[in-house]
């Protein structure tokens, strides 16, 4: 793992043999990543990623295993391809802003191959956490765009007074347990262009902090959300996400399944900051 922090802002642990995906996630002495309290998904390839506070689900799917051909037992790997691959580190400064930036070459499911160039950026004087990122589909045919970013946060830090809030909640706020005490789940559009700001707290266990997530919606505009409290789970997920929830099918035939065509590429930003 690859320490990184700034002057200001949490101090991260970076995974560069998976995409550069976010392990640790340190705020007022507290790593709020949730570790072994997450529900197992039955796939080694992705489980050490799940006990992260961040790791990138895609290009080529997301959520779920699903077959790749109507008739044929194939099936995408669950949250897609990204995870495992390693990154080629192109530069990294930890002065009193911290600057990584990684290219990450990815064999798809399917056959096809696609770059990701990722820059990760802490702001010393704001503490907060720039992720930039751009998807490149350098194989010879074109595969459906998606992608989701996992924000994992351990639910043990949180009281009753912890509270998630944004514009894109119905009645603008609600209680972390929503639903079931024990699980729930929802997604909904963030917004169709500029950004999307989500916010998750106070979390008592980090000095009362407020955990604030903002995101490009051009790209991902869709926001979902979900807890597990089912022992030994103890987790709390924001996920920017590409595409509402539903299958592969459902989106195709519905035209929602936009491709990344041979040599184009798409961008997707987010911003992590505690207040």
């Amino acid at each position: 793992m690859m320490e990184f922090k700034a002057a200001r802002g949490p101090r991260l642990s970076l995974d560069p043999t998976s995409v550069l995906d976010i392990r640790a996630c340190v705020v007022e002495g507290t790593d709020l990543a949730p570790g072994r309290a997450i529900p197992d998904d039955g796939d080694p390839r992705i489980d050490h990623s799940l006990e992260g506070f961040l790791f990138t689900c895609g290009p080529d799917h997301i959520r779920h295993p699903e077959r790749m051909e109507a008739r044929s037992e194939r099936r995408y790997p669950l949250h897609g391809s990204f995870s495992g691959h390693a990154a080629d580190l192109l530069d990294e400064s930890l002065e009193d802003s911290a600057d990584c930036r990684g290219r990450i070459a990815v064999a798809l499911a399917n056959g096809g191959t696609a770059v990701m160039n990722r820059h990760w950026h802490i702001d010393a004087e704001t503490g907060v956490v720039h992720l930039k990122d751009c998807v490149t589909n350098t194989s010879g045919e074109p595969f459906p765009g998606m992608l989701m970013y996992h924000i994992n946060i351990g639910s043990k830090h949180f009281d009753d007074n912890t509270r998630l809030a944004g514009a894109m909640i119905e009645g603008g706020e609600i209680g972390w347990r929503f639903g079931d005490p024990a699980g729930g789940l929802f997604c909904v559009e963030a917004g169709h262009g500029g950004w999307a700001e989500v916010r998750l707290g106070p979390l008592a266990r980090a000095g009362g902090k407020t955990l604030v997530v903002r995101f490009r919606t051009d790209t991902l505009p869709y926001l979902q959300v979900w807890h597990n409290q089912n022992d030994p789970a103890a987790v709390l997920g924001l996920e920017p996400v590409s595409h509402r929830m539903a299958s592969r099918d459902e989106l195709a035939k519905r035209g929602e399944l936009t491709m990344l065509m041979p040599g184009e590429t798409w961008d997707y930003a987010l911003q992590i900051a505690f207040v």
